[in-house]
């Protein structure tokens, strides 16, 4: 009788851990990892493109950069990072990759014209994330505590 009895204790609680506890471990890891990629993507900063012509013994050439902004001085200059980089005529220069990052660091310095920067708009996307996150926290307190 003890047998049968510790038999239907174990699946009572095998029954209460696999279908309330273990879900709410798994609940509770996914709401984290999202949470922690919302935050990551709001707390990534501006990035935008950076456009300007380059002459070299009577050629010439675009040069595309994209860049993220570090910081923004009372000057109207974006201290930027550059994150890559690309002549539109190929043959101009043959450089590439961090190569070419640090012949960009060389020709245009850390700062650029806030003003000639075309940035990504991001507004709308991070405004939906922190709408997002503000919805995990009340939707899923009862699995998160």
């Amino acid at each position: 009788m003890a047998f049968f009895f510790a038999f239907l204790l174990a699946a009572f609680l095998g029954y209460l851990y696999g279908y309330y506890i273990r879900p709410n471990q798994k609940l509770r890891k996914a709401v984290e990892k999202v949470k922690a990629q919302c935050v990551a993507a709001l707390e990534e900063g501006r990035k935008g493109v950076y456009k300007t012509i380059v002459t070299d013994q009577q050629n010439a050439s675009e040069l595309v950069v994209e860049v993220k902004e570090l910081a923004l001085t009372q000057g109207g200059q974006v201290k930027v990072q550059y994150l890559n980089a690309f002549y539109k005529n190929p043959e101009f220069r043959t450089r590439k990759g961090e190569a070419l990052l640090q012949e960009v660091r060389g020709l245009l310095g850390e700062y650029l014209p806030a003003s000639e920067v075309e940035w990504y708009e991001t507004e709308a996307r991070h405004a939906r994330i922190r709408e997002l996150v503000q919805t995990l926290d009340p939707k899923h307190s009862t699995h998160l505590s």
